[in-house]
């Protein structure tokens, strides 16, 4: 079965978890997903499988929007509310006025220290199995790009909020970073992935939804007709002989679409079978081939 599914991740599963459900749903060994959200986390987890999992490369660096909340007055050393206490709690006074003026500083380019408990690799160990063990945990600041965060409300302690990030970024520093500048400490108590790319919330199903489908026989529904995937990229329909040479892996002419640098090449409506860069002219090649070669 080739093709990506959107499922609205529940809390307290990690991304593996939710694979490894739908590996066993779908009754389909090859299923990978495009993004990892913490187990705290709830919302957009894209998902391919079979053949459409060489296309995570192309949603490496995909924009992602989230909604949530921070809790001021403690840090927690995950940087969330599935982690330990960091230190006593703190009196909080603040007004909603300072927390938008605060907001402001990590809008655009800024330096993040990613979280300790974080897949972030030293040496090759990810960075929350140093910190499980107690051991040092070394990770050096990153650039990323936050380009819309605004708080939206903010009561007793809590504050909901409203982001749009390049791929990268950790809102749950971002939760710390502030209640370290306002000396009082605070943490991501809520966060939900509202959309990640070309996906969102509308085009979500939960795992309970993928169970009684797949149980009636109508599990193709659930997933994103593949012209809609990747839009930068124009779509062709191949004509049977160009689709046999690209199975194969051959270069071939597309004179319709002699601008684009990369284009879907479909056979028939709704089989992916390549993503094609241009080479000169209206000569393209396949970048990958999505298509089973013995398939005619």
């Amino acid at each position: 079965m080739n093709g990506v599914l959107i499922i609205d991740k529940p809390g307290g599963m990690t991304s593996h978890d939710v694979v490894n459900r739908v590996r066993r749903i779908l009754q389909e060994p090859s299923v990978g997903h495009l993004g990892t959200l913490d187990p705290l986390a709830t919302g957009v987890l894209p998902l391919v499988t079979g053949n459409l999992t060489r296309l995570a490369q192309f949603y490496l660096a995909s924009e992602k929007t989230y909604e949530g909340v921070i809790r001021f007055g403690f840090a927690t050393d995950t940087y969330d509310s599935d982690g330990e206490a960091a230190d006593a709690p703190h009196e909080v006074q603040v007004s909603l006025e300072q927390l938008r003026e605060l907001s402001t500083r990590f809008v655009g380019l800024i330096e993040q220290m990613p979280p300790p408990f974080s897949a972030k690799k030293i040496k090759g160990v990810p960075a929350y199995k140093l910190a499980r063990r107690h051991q040092e945990v070394a990770l050096k600041p990153v650039q990323v790009e936050i380009r819309q965060f605004e708080i939206l409300a903010f009561e007793g302690d809590r504050a909901s909020f409203r982001a749009r990030v390049a791929s990268g970024t950790y809102m749950r520093s971002v939760a710390h970073d502030m209640g370290q500048q306002l000396g009082c400490g605070a943490h991501l108590q809520s966060l939900r992935r509202t959309s990640l790319g070309e996906f969102d919330l509308r085009q979500a199903h939960t795992l309970e939804d993928l169970e009684a489908a797949v149980r009636d026989g109508r599990s193709e529904e659930l997933f994103i007709h593949p012209r809609l995937l990747l839009p930068e990229f124009p779509c062709v329909t191949a004509t049977v002989e160009t689709a046999a040479l690209i199975r194969h892996g051959r270069a071939v002419n597309l004179p319709e679409l002699s601008h684009a640098r990369q284009v879907k090449v479909f056979a028939g409506q709704r089989e992916l079978i390549a993503i094609a860069t241009r080479i000169a002219g209206t000569l393209f090649h396949p970048k990958i081939v999505l298509a089973d070669t013995q398939t005619t």
